[in-house]
């Protein structure tokens, strides 16, 4: 749907690289020079734009933003760090590391999916998709004031390829080799039906230096400061506790177009809590000035201390019209209890998010039924025609309801012990061959029913308890098994879990970045998104659909048809999605009064420190 800078991250097999940096890469037709690319190829911004329409060029620079961690990507963790390096599977890596890095070009947050040159000047494009070739600018270079070329772009991208984690190696495979033919000219090369989004998820990985690494080693979690380029670098930090990055002030991109306008703070923290009620007690001390809620609890009772009714702490509502994608309880199907897509569905009937939603999270929610919920790509009703003709060919291996409207979870009556849903579930679990023995659910294997559900916070519990409730009426002996941070980042990348919560979402223009989570493939990588453990060659044989699309009315009827294929396999116990984003922060700051629809809140880049407060009423 902190992973590095959005604006530098597009999306979310490793094999042996036969490129030869020394060598130059082979003429080939190629198309002109353009500033900027996207998946279908429109760009709003002409070549010579001054800077993006959203951001505010008088933004004075200066101050502190301090936050809390509220997103994550590959091996990071919103409760703690161990490690700097953040783009490999060991460690816990630390919020903010992208900062530290630049990428080939950077995303516009007004466009679902456009590009324009940052490293790169420029980029040129085979007639057929497969090549494209990279100018580097000149004035691009390290920390340390090292040149940063187009070899240590190339060393970027095939160790990412060869040893960064398994996400990242996952979503290049279809890049075949990088080359650089000199210091300014980087050549990539893809292969045939290649991702849509491959070229753009490459041009937005970070670029490291390839004299760093010659004597550090790449796979290692490490506390060791790497040799970054980006708007930011690493100040101070304490393990466990908190990061700092320092804003460079001679950065060599900070009056580029993509970057007019951003990253105005001078320093940006991270703090770490292990509970979301001690951090939001850290807000109300001043102990760090900006969050984003969300804990409905908190944000309905809990926001009445001295400094928001007197008007020092601010609280705003802003829209999320981004796709919501999927938060819920994923099943993992790699254990045999699980494999019957009846006692998956049972567990859809002992979950009342009716009363739930009431009772526990003050009506602020509403249901997720689809992985691409709050967009176009959601399925809904019977297969429109489109959708029926990709569907056709797998009429005898999906089930019938693929055919018809799409699974919607249960709605209940709200008492939190539906009779009939639960009647329902126990009949589904007889059906499966789960009879109850002695009062106990049965496996089909003869074993008590147990299911343990696996968490690294305790503000999740309340949740779980109706859920157990009903478990325990239908027999299942279910339990919450909570542990560290790291202990779940282990287990989770182990697939040592019988259920546990994920949230995830998509761009507005998914493509490979499908692949970590519902492909074969990845059911079997380590550390892969493909939590349930999906391992079904018709949804990957939609999701090759999916990406082979080359208009967007085609990529959308077959993401209605991928989401009717998951909805019907019930990988999962659907939770909640708000289409809002909650804000609350000191009054300090100011924003743009309109932030751009397809990059969220934005803060870390467009953002500033007001020079007295009432600043947000003075820049709107």
């Amino acid at each position: 749907m902190a992973l590095f800078s959005r604006r530098h991250v597009f999306g979310l097999g490793v094999g042996a690289l036969s490129a030869s940096l020394a060598r130059p890469a082979p003429a080939v037709e190629i198309g002109p020079d353009v500033h900027g690319m996207s998946a279908f190829g429109d760009l709003k911004y002409p070549t010579d734009f001054h800077h993006f329409d959203y951001v505010n060029l008088n933004a004075p620079k200066g101050g502190l933003l301090s936050t809390i961690p509220s997103n994550r990507a590959y091996n990071q963790s919103f409760l703690t760090f161990n490690s700097l390096n953040a783009f490999i599977l060991k460690g816990d890596g630390a919020q903010g590391m992208g900062l530290t890095f630049a990428a080939l070009m950077a995303r516009a947050g007004d466009e679902p999916d456009a590009m324009y040159g940052l490293a790169a000047k420029s980029v040129a494009i085979s007639p057929d998709g497969l090549i494209y070739r990279f100018t580097i600018r000149p004035e691009a270079k390290f920390h340390d004031g090292a040149r940063l070329t187009a070899r240590d772009v190339a060393f970027s991208l095939n160790i990412l390829k060869s040893k960064g984690h398994p996400i990242i190696a996952q979503q290049v495979r279809d890049m075949l080799k990088a080359e650089a033919s000199d210091d300014g000219t980087l050549v990539v090369t893809f292969a045939e039906k290649r991702g849509r989004d491959v070229p753009l998820f490459v041009a937005s990985l970070p670029i490291f230096s390839q004299a760093y690494y010659a004597t550090h080693p790449f796979d290692e979690s490490t506390l060791d400061i790497p040799l970054g380029n980006g708007p930011y670098k690493v100040g101070k930090f304490e393990v466990n506790r908190f990061i700092e990055f320092e804003r460079v002030k001679d950065w060599w991109g900070a009056d580029l177009p993509v970057n007019r306008g951003s990253y105005n703070f001078d320093v940006i923290r991270y703090e770490f809590y292990r509970d979301r009620d001690v951090a939001f007690e850290g807000f109300t001390g001043r102990n760090y000035l900006y969050r984003e809620e969300f804990t409905s609890r908190i944000w309905n009772t809990r926001y009445d201390f001295p400094a928001v009714t007197d008007g020092r702490v601010k609280r705003e509502i802003l829209p999320d019209e981004t796709p919501s994608g999927a938060q819920g309880w994923f099943i993992n199907t790699r254990r045999d209890r699980f494999k019957d897509p009846r006692v998956r569905e049972a567990l859809n009937y002992a979950f009342d998010f009716e009363w739930t939603n009431k009772t526990i999270m003050y009506g602020s929610y509403a249901r997720t039924h689809s992985v691409f919920q709050n967009s176009d790509m959601m399925a809904v009703g019977p297969p429109s025609p489109e959708e029926l003709a990709l569907l056709e060919p797998f009429r005898d291996k999906v089930p019938k309801e693929v055919f018809g409207p799409p699974f919607v979870p249960p709605v209940s009556d709200g008492s939190g012990q539906d009779r009939a849903l639960l009647r329902k579930a126990g009949q589904l679990l007889q059906e499966a061959g789960c009879p109850v023995k002695d009062g106990k659910r049965m496996t089909p294997q003869g074993e008590v029913f147990r299911i343990e559900f696996l968490l690294d916070e305790p503000s999740f519990q309340p949740h779980h308890a109706p859920f157990i409730k009903n478990l325990g009426t239908l027999g299942i002996e279910a339990t919450i098994r909570l542990v560290d941070p790291v202990q779940f980042r282990a287990r989770r990348d182990d697939f040592d879990y019988d259920l546990l919560i994920e949230r995830f979402g998509f761009s507005t223009v998914p493509g490979d970045s499908l692949r970590p989570f519902f492909t074969s493939q990845a059911a079997t990588t380590k550390g892969s998104n493909n939590l349930a453990g999906i391992a079904d060659p018709v949804i990957d044989a939609m999701v090759e659909t999916l990406i082979a699309a080359d208009t967007r009315p085609k990529l959308v009827f077959a993401a209605r048809a991928l989401d009717r294929l998951i909805r019907a396999g019930r990988y999962w116990v659907p939770q909640w999605y708000a289409n809002t984003h909650r804000l609350a922060y000191w009054d300090l700051f100011g924003h743009p009064p309109t932030l751009p629809k397809y990059s969220g809140v934005s803060v870390i880049e467009l953002w500033w420190t007001a020079k007295s407060p009432g600043a947000m009423e003075q820049a709107k």
